[in-house]
């Protein structure tokens, strides 16, 4: 009785006591998240062999990117560590026998370049193989295992880092940038050799026999001709002769031999003007006339496997989710169904004839983990790199429609405020970057857009999707050609409108942020669009759309499938898209920031909108370089810093007094200071 009644007084304790509060998620917390970036699945299908991305410790650690470790797992999910530690693995395969895994990685902080290594399963130290004279860039052993293809540009020309170290360092722009070849390792006597081959190298795939591969070929080793010139060549792997040539158009996705050797199915484009790769092909491998697979999907295809001669199963983006679908390569199939939830697959592998397939996907709970596919089975994860995540707090999110000015469905991906003020939430916009590309609802937190952050800090957070978003088929996502700035960043403005009318946000404290053609979007709201919004912040934007096809990498790219014109065609249209030419409008304090090498969009156009910002209005504006960055922070330093500043200027102007701008300064003089004491 005594016993009956201790535990009745227990029960009645823990129903009267609060639970555990969890934690909100914090940005240290996202600066220092794992994912699973790749993933190969062993030739017998028994094991799984993937990379873990794992970021630098703030303030303790050497700054830099994140390392990549290696892990294997069996279908169950018993994982185990083989190469870890202070290491960037760059590329991984099996050995054809599943006994080994080779891969990439510079071990040596002496060395130049990165080296090729071997380690068993079983156990053992790795085993340093094979060094390139200019790094590795991707592996692809052969079929029979007597050697290993990969892609690696030629030497430099001779006394090269000698004439560096006594100053001559001069850059012919373009002309002197080295192209890609296919390179043949002999396992045996460990010599390579180079393939001549009608252009720049990049992906590659064998045929089942290893007599032949296939090689994606652009004319020149530059970006733009990668984008819009490449083409898929099979060649004779013993003496190097082209056979063919598929005759893709545009933009080109990954791409396989079906088991037999007579098809290669591939990932491509409608035509050169589609702004993705999309499409799912099938073509003779003789060349000739293609097939597409699944031709009125309303989506788009990211990858796929070859299950046998005749079917194709393929991984699919349709609207806010996706979808694992098998196909014939013979007949027409409908796609079926929308998918309406379920983990966001964004890659898989797998081999033919076998069940299992090797995925990387999210979730609104976690970023990038392992899952297994099998059959119709729903997705198994085997990974879970960020325990820490099951005590947090997440904001409910979920994926929306609202309706354009036009009458336009859209979607998006909205994340609730934790708690609700009365009158409205204020309101932060995260604008994609492309246009081609798109938002799912999966994992939306990152050092850019930290959505799960702003929520716990009162925000509500929306992704949308607006016209010119992949996901949606082609006709979508061309909808937004030559017509930059108009319709397209009026969805967004309407995205506000809908939140305000559903009660969720206040109308007077919105921001808006992105990255590339997000910040174009950003710069384009503070100042074409200023009476919409308190605060913008712009990464790597486009302000001056004349200088952007004069100073970027990729000006036939933005020809082809955004502007469908030349600036000299109609140089005020360009102009007027542009948001230096609605400077003087910005009312909207503006933090702009970018990397001083970006190669795609110029530091140039974060200056040009500074200053012009600076110079017409009394506008609040700030300019934030990051040295030695590109297109998008890699290091952790640089990206933590990013993240501090994004969230600083919102607050301040969504939440706190406005007026002149925050101290330009951090505290990481102090933080520092105290990482050192512990």
């Amino acid at each position: 009785m005594k016993r009956i009644f201790l535990l009745a007084t227990l029960v009645a304790l823990v129903s009267v006591c609060p639970a555990t509060q969890a934690a909100p998620l914090t940005l240290e917390d996202v600066s220092s998240m794992k994912q699973v970036t790749y993933a190969r699945m062993s030739p017998a299908g028994k094991h799984v062999a993937y990379l873990l991305q794992v970021p630098r410790e703030i303030y303790k650690d050497a700054d830099g990117p994140p390392y990549h470790e290696l892990y294997v797992t069996d279908l169950e999910g018993n994982s185990k560590p083989y190469v870890t530690g202070d290491i960037d693995i760059t590329d991984i395969a099996w050995t054809i026998d599943g006994e080994s895994i080779f891969f990439l990685a510079k071990r040596d902080a002496e060395a130049d370049f990165n080296s090729l290594y071997r380690i068993r399963v079983d156990g053992g130290e790795a085993e340093q193989l094979f060094t390139h004279v200019n790094g590795m860039q991707r592996i692809y052993p052969s079929p029979n295992g007597s050697s290993i293809a990969f892609t690696a540009t030629d030497a430099p020309p001779e006394k090269f880092k000698e004439l560096q170290e006594k100053g001559f360092r001069a850059v012919v722009y373009e002309e002197s940038v080295l192209s890609t070849k296919v390179w043949m390792l002999d396992l045996e006597t460990l010599e390579a050799e180079a393939h001549e081959l009608p252009g720049s190298a990049s992906d590659f795939a064998w045929s089942a026999d290893g007599s032949r591969y296939a090689v994606a070929l652009a004319p020149t080793p530059l970006v733009d001709d990668s984008y819009t010139s490449r083409d898929i060549y099979v060649v004779d792997s013993t003496s190097a002769k082209v056979q063919a040539k598929m005759g893709s158009v545009g933009k080109l996705g990954p791409f396989a031999f079906s088991p037999d050797g007579e098809r290669i199915a591939y990932v491509g484009s409608v035509d050169i003007n589609d702004p993705s790769s999309g499409r799912l092909y099938v073509t003779s491998t003789a060349g000739g006339e293609r097939r597409e697979v699944v031709p009125e999907y309303l989506g788009h295809v990211n990858n796929f496997v070859w299950l046998d001669d005749a079917n194709i199963r393929w991984l699919g983006h349709r609207g806010v989710y996706s979808e694992w679908a098998t196909a014939s390569v013979f007949e027409t199939e409908s796609p079926g169904e929308a998918p309406q939830s379920g983990p966001i697959i964004r890659a898989v592998h797998g081999n033919p004839g076998q069940e299992a397939v090797a995925a990387i996907a999210d979730s609104p709970q976690h970023p990038l983990e392992l899952y297994l596919l099998r059959g119709n089975e729903q997705p198994m994860r085997l990974t879970d790199s960020n325990p820490f995540l099951d005590d947090m707090e997440f904001a409910k999110q979920e994926a929306i429609t609202y309706t354009a000015r036009d009458g336009m469905q859209l979607d998006a991906i909205l994340i609730h405020p934790v708690k609700r003020e009365r009158g409205g939430n204020p309101l932060v916009i995260i604008a994609h970057g492309g246009p081609e590309a798109h938002y799912s609802n999966g994992w939306m937190t990152a050092y850019s857009r930290p959505g799960q952050v702003f929520a716990a800090n009162g925000y509500a957070v929306i992704y949308p999707n607006y016209r010119g978003s992949t996901g949606r088929g082609v006709e979508f996502s061309k909808l937004g050609q030559h017509d930059y700035a108009e319709e397209e960043f009026n969805d967004l403005v309407d995205a506000k409108r809908h939140l305000v009318e559903e009660g969720l946000v206040d109308a007077e404290r919105v921001g808006i942020t992105g990255g590339s053609y997000g910040g174009y979007a950003s710069m384009w709201s503070a100042s074409a669009l200023t009476e919409e919004y308190a605060a913008a912040v712009a990464f790597v934007g486009i302000s001056n759309q004349v200088s952007k096809f004069g100073t970027g990498d990729i000006p036939y790219e933005m020809y082809n499938v955004h502007a469908r014109a030349w600036p000299w065609d109609d140089w005020m249209w360009m102009l007027k898209r542009s948001p230096i030419y609605h400077a003087d409008k910005t009312k909207t304090p503006l933090l702009i920031m970018g990397g001083d090498r970006d190669p795609r969009v110029h530091p140039g156009q974060s200056l040009e909108m500074y200053r012009f910002v600076k110079i017409r209005t009394d506008t609040p504006v700030r300019l934030v370089i990051y040295p030695d960055e590109v297109h998008g922070n890699r290091n952790t330093a640089a990206r933590y810093d990013y993240s501090l500043r994004l969230m600083r200027w919102m607050d301040h102007y969504l939440k706190g007094p406005g007026g002149e701008p925050p101290p330009y300064e951090l505290d990481h003089a102090e933080k520092l200071e105290a990482v050192s004491e512990e």
